[in-house]
């Protein structure tokens, strides 16, 4: 009789940087994952995944996976394969790490010299926000100002609202009129699509506003195709027809505003055909959208992280969220707006992180988004050890040509805690293999829904992989960290994460979850955060005057800041380099993760850049053609696809590919820049300046 390999499914957590963060059922045989689907219970990810994660087994069962940790050997940094590198034991790579962080937080120039750098290549409490953040302050290290995503568009919105609250998302089924601003919702917010299909099907209007013509635009009512960086005008215009004609809610600007007067004021200097001409629409278009937004009911702005990507980043999130409160859209569940529901989660963040250990004087703070200048040009002290986790920063990091001579230096130690071997990999001094999601214990909340969801550990970590945890408990120990909080376990870094008094988390409770996968948090299903206003701001009301801004150099009444570089703002540099470059997110791919997977790779094809056919026509480029993409920051091959999805003027190459897997290794990351937002010190990806020749 043969036996059948052990059957279970375990329940799990999607940990990538999506606002979706969907439940999974995991289907493990004989200690192997066979298969990974969306929970059908869950009534946010019900039963589907998207593209990205449906086959996440494929992922951690990868020939390709790291191994064993690796040491340099031989060759130039940056030179790729594996065959430069050399396995060595975990306590051999533990004791080398150790040895180099002890000898420099000895030095003169002290623990500064070492910098952590990491985003949400994972995102649960336990392994991207616990015990790194532990090791790093009692470690005296460099503290990384975490930018490089959505720092603009958090500290904008909040300048108005107060903090990441809004509409829930499964009442966008009930709305009469959804604008996307911002967002290609189909690929980076898949799992609140249904609802929107829900309120299209019930009569509701749907309108994408982007300057590409993207999957989710050419399922909407309407396309308005702004210029890159110009939404804070255009929403400036909106509130100029609003106001003229009387379609305020006066009654909630009076009880649930302050500095309504004000923005009124700043309205009138937008008038439709100033907008159109800034964003490049028409006055009927501009005048038809503003009537229609503030007369119907419930009407619900999804803003998304790309349009504040720019150097008025900040102030375009905090115009847009002034909208519901000048129409009074927020007394409605289904009206309002969402960019983040994020503060909704009640998390103790100084257990999980214990700022405590921070010594005083405090170190000093690097910005990630500017990680070439902190590698090449700051020296005081200069960073001489950099400890890579959870991010690729050869690849998704802007300014790559600085980057990347920062990364090749060989004064700078490395070291990358990697599940593959990525761009980054191929600068290091030692590599640490990592564990996938299937392989290790997390908690997550979410940003684009309001349920808590835990991820038990389905399979034991293969090769020899550890989690991040792990691994900053060894270091810990073997530097002599005695605090009892570097021993705690990851189940109990959970539990401390949400050990809080609050309403939202009665009776949600780490034994709970792991009995039912996840939980919503206790807030009423007909959810409306600011109908009778109490906004989590200092004046508890929604701040369209905030002054708190004057003091960072910023008007308190919401304004237009230009991108730095357009036509309009940079006109000798447009010149040279006349089309605007955007760089979102490719379908398959999420930021640089799943772009080495074969199946991903089939999906996107090549690196391409998008071009209007008149703009291509002039260039005498052809569908298909190589084309050298440049600027003064640098140059990258793409392939051209001549479609009217870009607006003249307009180029689109979506991001990111591994420099390795590109023409030329490079990505479009040679054209961007480090500097910064105007609020939040947020990177400025989409604020780019191009042109395009065809290559023979």
């Amino acid at each position: 009789m043969i036996n059948e390999p052990e059957r279970k499914t375990v329940r799990a957590a999607c940990p990538h940087d999506c606002p979706d963060t969907c439940a999974m059922l995991v289907t493990v045989e004989g200690g192997r994952a066979v298969r990974v689907a969306g929970d059908p219970a869950h009534p946010f990810t019900r039963g589907t995944l998207c593209t990205k994660v449906a086959n996440y087994e494929q992922r951690t069962h990868s020939p390709d996976r790291i191994q064993t940790p690796l040491r340099r050997r031989t060759g130039a940094k940056g030179a790729t394969g594996e065959a430069r590198f050399e396995p060595i034991s975990w306590d051999d790579a533990l004791d080398e790490i150790a040895a180099r962080f002890r000898a420099l937080a000895a030095s003169a120039e002290g623990a500064e010299t070492i910098m952590p750098y990491s985003y949400y290549g994972t995102m649960g409490f336990v392994q991207s926000e616990s015990m790194d953040r532990r090791f790093f302050y009692r470690l005296g290290a460099t503290i990384l100002e975490r930018t490089i995503c959505a720092s603009a568009g958090s500290a904008g919105y909040d300048a108005t609202i107060g903090a990441r609250l809004g509409t829930d998302p499964e009442r966008f089924a009930d709305a009469r009129l959804i604008v996307l601003w911002g967002t290609n919702t189909i690929t980076s917010n898949v799992h609140l699509w249904p609802f929107i299909l829900e309120a299209k099907h019930k009569g509701a209007r749907i309108i994408s506003i982007d300057p590409r013509r993207t999957r989710t635009a050419d399922q909407c009512d309407e396309h308005v195709a702004l210029l890159p960086g110009t939404d804070a005008a255009l929403a400036l215009g909106l509130m100029h027809v609003i106001f003229a004609e009387g379609l305020e809610d006066g009654d909630y600007l009076e009880r649930h505003a302050v500095g309504a007067a004000e923005l009124k004021q700043r309205a009138r200097e937008y008038p439709p055909a100033r907008v159109a001409e800034i964003c490049g629409l028409t006055t009927d278009s501009i005048v038809r959208l503003a009537r229609e937004y503030a007369t119907t009911r419930p009407a619900v702005i999804r803003l998304n992280y790309g349009m504040q990507r720019h150097a008025g980043g900040g102030m375009a999130v905090r115009t847009v969220a002034c909208l519901p409160a000048v129409t009074g859209a927020w007394r409605d569940p289904a009206g309002g707006a969402l960019l983040s529901t994020s503060s909704t989660f009640p998390v103790n963040h100084n257990a999980l992180k214990r700022p405590d250990l921070i010594p005083s004087p405090r170190p000093r703070t690097l910005n990630m988004s500017q990680l070439g200048d902190a590698l090449t040009e700051v020296s005081d002290p200069p960073v001489r050890a950099l400890y890579v986790y959870n991010s690729n920063p050869a690849s998704v990091a802007p300014e790559q040509a600085k980057v990347l001579a920062g990364l090749r230096r060989d004064d700078l130690f490395t070291v990358v805690h990697e599940q593959f071997m990525t761009d980054t990999c191929d600068y290091a001094d030692i590599v640490l293999p990592a564990t996938t999601q299937l392989e290790h214990f997390d908690l997550h909340k979410a940003y684009g829904h309001l349920y808590l969801t835990i991820n038990e550990r389905s399979i034991t970590p293969l090769h020899e992989s550890k989690p991040n945890t792990e691994v900053f408990r060894l270091l810990a120990a073997r530097l002599g960290f005695e605090e009892e909080c570097f021993k705690d376990s990851d189940e109990e870094i959970a539990r401390q994460a949400i050990d809080l008094d609050h309403p939202a988390l009665a009776g949600i409770t780490l034994d709970a979850l792991r009995e039912r996968g996840w939980m919503r948090l206790n807030v009423p299903e007909t959810y409306a955060p600011f109908a009778a206003g109490h906004f989590p701001t200092a004046s508890g009301k929604c701040e369209l005057f905030n002054a708190r801004l004057e003091l960072q150099g910023l008007p308190a009444v919401p304004e237009f800041i230009p991108p730095r570089e357009s036509r309009a703002s940079a006109p000798e540099l447009a010149r040279r380099f006349p089309l605007a470059l955007i760089s979102p997110a490719a379908h398959a791919f999420l930021n640089s993760s799943f772009a080495n997977l074969p199946k991903h790779l089939r999906q996107e094809k090549r690196p391409f850049v998008e071009i209007n056919p008149e703009d291509a026509a002039a260039r005498r480029i052809a569908d298909g053609d190589r084309v050298r993409v440049s600027n003064e920051r640098g140059s990258c091959e793409l392939t051209a696809v001549v479609t009217t999805r870009a607006r003249r003027g307009v180029v689109v190459s979506p991001s990111v590919w591994w420099n390795k897997l590109s023409p030329g290794n490079t990505n479009i990351n040679q054209l961007t820049s480090q500097t910064l937002t105007d609020m939040g010190g947020g990177a400025t990806f989409y604020d780019a300046l191009v042109e395009i020749e065809r290559l023979d």
